[in-house]
């Protein structure tokens, strides 16, 4: 019974360490595989009896131990659409199973993965080299609001940035206390019409006695130009307010287009004209800073005209130009007019239990009973990693160790076949020992 045993035993060895031999060699193969987490083998002894006075031999089985939650190393890429996850958590990706009316659609399943070679297709959907979609959570454009009540496919649209019209120019700058000539200092700002076509409008200031400025609006395109209107600025206590000298006091005698905002201590100092640039007429609100303050329009002592900000909120036409990833997740669309929006945010799902994840083609993962109900959530938030741009996390491999490993499974396994030869000739000596 003990030889025969023996070579039970010795034969479940052989069948454990070839799946030691399948494991290091899908290690191996993958060495080089972004997002591949390695599969070390488990042992486990089965007996048949084993008491104070008898133990027969039993058996060993090998079963894979998955090591999911082992970082690799994250290197560096060219490709601006790269991620890589710096501690725990999975990219939830989806795959696509087929198209209808010429649109992609995608599996119910949800899978996760560290492959984060991501890549934008000719549908603007962001995938990995193996072809799995990213999903993410979408965000307004407009407000900037996250919707956190899902993830879906992240698509990205080519089309224009629809543009703006002005309606606010911030103005700074200092006006001379004592300027060098009697004529007017100026400042040229562009304000675009609701086509996004760009406009030059003056802003002409004359001093016409100590502390008291005409500010005059002249736009030579407008149909209804060019000379807007005008407007009287006083500083200090000229204005008849109590404010600090050299700082805007009254606003008043508007004329044409233009109006002004009456005197309140810390309240907005504007001025707003109306121009029609052949799009209908266009309130535009000139913002010279605060009553009393020095955020905007001053008169100091100097000669000449310190242009310090002229700003406006007007945007032309824009074509896409690139998508780019930022750490926090957001996904940023660029034009070409310098605007950028964001469209949608990745996530970070994480697991009580990672290696207990079901492995999948691809070096994707899905979830299991075992592995827990997966956390969807922001980058770095409630034990979720850090995303890192830019750059993708190798296979966690070391084939250093996968060598040492491939050397012990082979004496292992040799040693397991003597003992079958060994216990084969015991066995053929018993079977002699009748002649």
């Amino acid at each position: 019974m003990s030889l025969f045993g023996a070579m039970n035993t010795a034969i479940s060895g052989l069948n454990a360490q070839s799946a030691a031999f399948s494991n290091i060699g899908d290690n191996v193969a993958n060495s080089q595989t972004i997002g591949y987490k390695r599969i070390d083998t488990r042992f486990a002894d089965y007996l048949t009896t084993s008491t104070a006075q008898l133990n027969e031999s039993g058996s060993v089985v090998a079963t894979p131990d998955y090591v999911n939650t082992v970082q690799g190393t994250v290197a560096t890429s060219d490709n601006k659409l790269a991620l890589a996850i710096t501690g725990q958590g999975f990219f939830s990706v989806s795959q696509q199973n087929g198209t209808q009316d010429g649109k992609p659609t995608f599996s119910a399943k949800t899978e996760y993965t560290r492959a984060g070679d991501f890549s934008m297709n000719k549908d603007g959907y962001i995938k990995n080299g193996f072809g799995l979609v990213l999903n993410g959570w979408q965000v307004d454009p407009q407000t900037g609001v996250v919707d956190r009540s899902s993830v879906a496919p992240i698509q990205i649209s080519q089309s224009t940035y629809n543009p703006v019209a002005t309606s606010e120019v911030s103005l700074a700058a200092n006006l001379p206390a004592t300027p060098t000539n009697a004529g007017a200092v100026n400042s040229q700002v562009q304000v675009y019409d609701g086509l996004g076509t760009a406009h030059s409008v003056s802003l002409s200031w004359t001093q016409t006695s100590p502390n008291n400025w005409t500010l005059n609006v002249n736009a030579p395109d407008a149909t209804n130009g060019p000379a807007l209107g005008t407007a009287n600025v006083q500083f200090g206590n000229t204005s008849g307010n109590d404010v600090p000298s050299g700082t805007p006091g009254a606003l008043g005698g508007a004329t044409g287009t233009v109006s002004t905002t009456g005197y309140a201590a810390g309240g907005p100092a504007s001025v707003s004209f109306s121009a029609d640039f052949g799009q209908g007429a266009q309130t535009v609100s000139l913002k010279l800073g605060t009553f009393g303050g020095t955020d905007g329009v001053t008169q100091y002592a100097g000669n000449d005209y310190t242009l310090k900000g002229l700003t406006q909120n007007g945007i032309p036409p824009g074509s896409y130009s690139s998508l780019s990833m930022a750490s926090s997740g957001d996904v940023v669309v660029n034009y070409d007019n310098g605007q950028s929006r964001t469209v949608a945010r990745v996530p970070i799902t994480t697991f009580a239990d990672p290696d207990a994840l079901q492995r999948e083609d691809g070096q994707a993962f899905t979830a299991t009973i075992g592995a827990g109900t997966g956390l969807t959530q922001d980058a770095g938030n409630n034990g979720a990693g850090d995303l890192v741009t830019s750059a993708t996390e190798s296979s966690n491999v070391d084939i250093a160790k996968e060598f040492t490993k491939l050397i012990v499974a082979q004496r292992a396994y040799s040693a397991n076949t003597k003992l079958v030869t060994t216990a084969d000739e015991l066995l053929q000596q018993t079977i002699d020992m009748k002649r």
